[in-house]
């Protein structure tokens, strides 16, 4: 393989391990958040013992998504130097408070939670919380604000070859940042409530403290619901935003290769022939892609032939038409994905009210397995929304070919990239074990005023952090 080819896995494979433990963070945080509020508010030790006991869990990921982070940043300076010149003067500020954000802010105030119990007051250690949770979804949101730049670039000049920012209120204005990060942020609580909703699944099914497990599940649930309908709906706009910014994805993400008639309907399975340009044996919808697009049964969708054409025409010769059965297939598994979580989360807040987890056991197997769901979806949807760009890392700006390091070999890259996987191996290992370890552990019941029985033990956290 070339340069380019080993660059692109190695970034996609650290990457797509990295955003494993990026919602999950943000997720597990904010409900956590949500838990100790309850018992705060109702003083109910039941709930002081749920959010220790996923707390700790929150830790384990946290701490390991920290690292996945810092090897993925590694290779800006390794396989990307020329991208990171061409872009440093434009993501620097986003990423220095992103910076500021995950390893001051977030550190800080989860050092104060973790080591607060019994010291502090109730109120000022459950803001701590609080702060952590705000933390995270703000690190999410500086990331994002460069990678919307990538998708949509604007607030810049170039300037000697180079990027540079004219604008900061232009970037964290940008339309496309705007239905990114709520995508992103409520698929991350989405994570987050299916992984709290799995284990306590698990945990309600072999009879483990089944008061407690219940009402983890049904907070859960809530949580999972209300996100699930925000993902679809920040979801339709980006689609619709496409339309404008990045037609060429959305005709790959539907196997369009003409400009379709008025209205176009909505392909939901097909045979795609990229060798022959054609889309056959298709199941579609009537006139659902231009509701889709236009939220009426007519507009005009641009198909990938013409695309390229008019491309070719604007940005010279080239191949523009991006890996078109990527790009439908994974469209098509981030909605299944999303549209099973919505199923699962209304019927278990449903069942989670009636009080009837118990007596349905397929459902509760179903949620333990239902624990994959976010992560297929999650890792489809940056698979379509990275590889749709293509080949452009920067839209219309700078193509990928060009952002490789000059002087990087075939031979280097396939070095860090075995480096990199065999330490990702590792980690994912350790984390596996480390979960399995706390989640297998039966909670006994603590008797209420006693600090004996507290099972947020601190030499045990103390190991964990």
């Amino acid at each position: 393989m070339d340069v380019l080819s080993l660059a692109r896995i190695q970034f996609a494979s650290t990457t797509i391990f990295h955003y494993f433990f990026v919602p999950v963070s943000i997720g597990l945080a904010f409900t956590i958040a949500i838990m100790q509020t309850v018992y705060v508010v109702k003083n109910d030790d039941m709930y002081k013992r749920m959010t220790q006991f996923f707390g700790k869990l929150f830790l384990i990921n946290f701490a390991v998504g920290v690292v996945t982070g810092i090897l993925q940043e590694f290779q800006f300076g390794m396989n990307w130097s020329t991208y990171s010149r061409f872009v440093g003067d434009v993501f620097g500020p986003s990423l220095a408070i992103e910076g500021l954000l995950a390893f001051f802010m977030e550190s800080t105030f989860i050092g104060i939670w973790v080591f607060g119990w019994d010291r502090l007051p109730k109120k000022v250690h459950l803001a701590s919380i609080w702060l952590v949770s705000i933390g995270t979804i703000m690190s999410a949101f500086w990331i994002l604000s460069a990678n919307a730049f990538m998708q949509s670039p604007v607030g810049y000049d170039i300037v000697d070859g180079r990027a540079q920012m004219a604008d900061f209120k232009a970037i964290l204005t940008n339309p496309h940042l705007w239905v990114e990060f709520p995508h992103v942020l409520f698929a991350a609580l989405l994570t987050g409530a299916f992984v709290i909703a799995g284990i306590s699944a698990w945990k309600i099914g072999r009879k483990h403290d089944i008061s407690m497990f219940k009402q983890s599940f049904k907070i859960s649930m809530v949580v999972a619901s209300i996100a699930a309908v925000f993902v679809m709906i920040f979801g339709h706009q980006s689609a619709q935003l496409l339309i404008k910014e990045q037609p060429m994805k959305l005709a790959a993400a539907e196997g369009l290769w003409d400009t379709s008639d008025d209205p176009a309907p909505f392909t939901v399975i097909a045979n795609i022939d990229t060798d022959k340009k054609e889309t056959t044996g298709g199941l579609e919808i009537p006139y659902m892609l231009s509701l889709l697009s236009f939220n009426k049964f007519s507009g005009e969708i641009q198909g990938m032939n013409q695309l390229q054409e008019a491309y070719t025409e604007k940005y010279g010769p080239g191949n523009y038409i991006p890996p078109v059965k990527t790009i439908f297939w994974t469209f098509r598994t981030m909605v299944a994905a999303g549209g099973l979580m919505l199923l699962l989360s209304l019927y278990g807040w449903y069942a989670s009210r009636k009080g009837s987890l118990d007596k349905h056991p397929f459902f509760l197997k179903m949620m333990v397995f239902g624990i994959t769901l976010p992560f297929i979806g999650n890792t489809a949807g940056w698979i379509m929304t990275e590889m749709g760009r293509q080949p452009w890392i920067v839209f219309g700006v700078m193509k990928t070919e060009d952002a490789v390091s000059p002087s990087v070999t075939a031979n280097e890259v396939l070095f860090s990239l075995i480096s990199f996987s065999s330490i990702y191996l590792i980690l994912a290992g350790l984390t596996i074990y480390l979960f399995a370890k706390e989640i297998k552990k039966d909670e006994p019941a603590q008797k209420k005023g006693t600090a004996e029985n507290d099972p947020f033990d601190k030499e045990e956290m103390i190991s964990v952090s």
